[in-house]
């Protein structure tokens, strides 16, 4: 049963997030429904009973009310990878998370601070590299110039990862960085 989450969309039916994508677990989904806060757009094919009711289980769920989202997104570790498209903004490679750290351009005992626009990712040995310097002092260079995104950019940003996992029933609703089938 636990195979079975939920996509969770806005009232405008758009997902309330990308990364992480807006899912809910089976549990969340019926008791929403049940209590009326959700519409059910797509069902699986599994059903879930009572001794008195019965019911399939929701693929995909539209909330009845809008969420707008947030005008200032959370300065957090994730949302500074998330901005900087997974990758090293001293030498450009491509990482998981857990072998990103995120470095003070302007270091922090030269009295640079933790903000969106004095953070970026970086990989281990960029960092290593340049250590408590700027980067023109450690002979590097910034790929982008860190910058506070907006709710959008970072939602857009999330576009481009699409997770492992997708059922058939979302992909009406997600709209991914990639080529449509022709017919």
């Amino acid at each position: 049963m636990e195979a079975y989450p939920a996509l969770v969309l806005n009232a405008d039916f758009r997902p309330l997030s990308y990364l992480p994508l807006s899912l809910w677990s089976w549990q969340e989904a019926v008791k929403a429904a049940v209590a009326g806060r959700v519409n059910i757009v797509s069902e699986y094919d599994r059903v879930i009973h009572s001794p008195s009711w019965q019911m399939r289980l929701p693929s995909v769920i539209s909330l009845k009310e809008y969420i707008p989202a947030g005008r200032k997104p959370a300065f957090t570790r994730f949302n500074v990878f998330l901005r900087d498209h997974f990758a090293c903004q001293y030498c450009g490679r491509s990482l998981p998370v857990h072998d990103l750290t995120f470095d003070h351009v302007i270091p922090r005992a030269m009295g640079g601070r933790t903000n969106w626009t004095n953070v970026v990712a970086a990989c281990g040995p960029c960092n290593l590299v340049k250590g408590c310097r700027l980067p023109r002092q450690a002979g590097m260079r910034l790929l982008r110039w860190p910058v506070e995104p907006s709710s959008f950019e970072l939602h857009e940003a999330g576009r481009a990862f699409p997770p492992n996992y997708l059922h058939h029933s979302w992909r009406d609703f997600l709209y991914w960085d990639s080529e449509l089938e022709q017919f």
